[in-house]
């Protein structure tokens, strides 16, 4: 399959969002318009980005901001690999790990919210946006510990409360081109798309995407470790969530190892990747 270049890419790529939300200034049009609220000036924490390089110790999926009203998580979703509410969970727990100090008061967290944007609807009732809230079964009243997490769904039907901004955002993800922005006429979007614009004409962002592109392309070569037990050494692998999850997981550890030079030998020699995978994922060496 022809790989989609990198200046045809849409927001719903994970690379291009993440990219393009490491950019503070879009960070934060897009919290404003997706929270419905003024967001005065955004931080955003680039070693919690997407952002690879041979240089780089994390690969990750998602971006963690922070302003004066709170701390954000925000991801883009591309497919439904079941796991949201767990997944939810568990970027809301880091961040609050992340910004309270060791012995410092409960108090002192920030209102903690995660966003995933999905290009599927995550919960099926065909809206583009549900919000979650810890409250009380038996009073309904909310429990106070200011965390949220909401879900956006490119691809709603249901209008419902969602503001019309929120909605055109969410279709200029899908189609992030001049057609798109003109036809939406939307400010919001105008600001944004005059960054990503920016961004795709960058030879260096270009050239990140290549390398990653490469490396998610060696997932292929990834199962979970049933797969290895069950026959992976005779090529046959799946290259579904889970393998890509190892497979991120493998390329961050040997990053921060110091061997991404040896990244390429992943793909060209079977039993280095056993080796790897062995030394870092704790898999079945299948040499022995």
């Amino acid at each position: 399959m022809e790989r989609t270049r990198f200046c045809n890419l849409n927001l719903t790529n994970a690379f291009l969002f993440g990219a393009a939300m490491s950019d503070p200034e879009v960070m934060r049009i897009t919290l404003e318009v997706l929270l419905n609220r003024s967001v005065k000036s955004v931080t955003v924490n680039a070693e919690q980005t997407l952002l690879f390089s041979s240089e780089s110790r994390n690969i990750r999926l998602d971006v963690f901001a922070e302003d004066e009203e709170g701390i954000y998580n925000v991801e883009m979703q591309g497919e439904d690999e079941g796991n949201l509410p767990k997944r939810s969970r568990y970027h809301q727990a880091e961040m609050d790990v992340m910004t309270l100090k060791p012995g410092e008061d409960f108090n002192k967290l920030k209102p903690n919210i995660v966003i995933f944007i999905c290009n599927f609807d995550p919960f099926k009732d065909k809206l583009y946006q549900y919000t979650f809230e810890n409250i009380c079964h038996e009073t309904g009243k909310p429990l106070g510990d200011e965390t949220w997490k909401i879900f956006f769904n490119i691809k709603g039907k249901t209008v419902g409360n969602t503001p019309e901004k929120i909605i055109n955002l969410l279709k200029y993800m899908s189609n992030t081109t001049d057609e798109c922005v003109e036809s939406l006429n939307d400010e919001n979007v105008k600001q944004i798309h005059k960054h990503i614009a920016e961004l795709k004409r960058s030879r260096e962002w270009e050239g990140k995407y290549m390398r990653f592109e490469e490396l998610l392309r060696k997932e292929k070569n990834v199962g979970h470790a049933e797969g290895y037990a069950e026959g992976r050494a005779e090529g046959r692998v799946e290259g579904h969530a889970e393998g890509r999850t190892d497979m991120l997981r493998l390329i961050a550890k040997m990053t921060e190892a110091g061997e991404a030079d040896k990244l390429s030998l992943l793909s060209e020699d079977a039993d280095f990747f056993d080796e790897m995978c062995a030394k870092y994922l704790n898999l079945p060496d299948m040499k022995r």
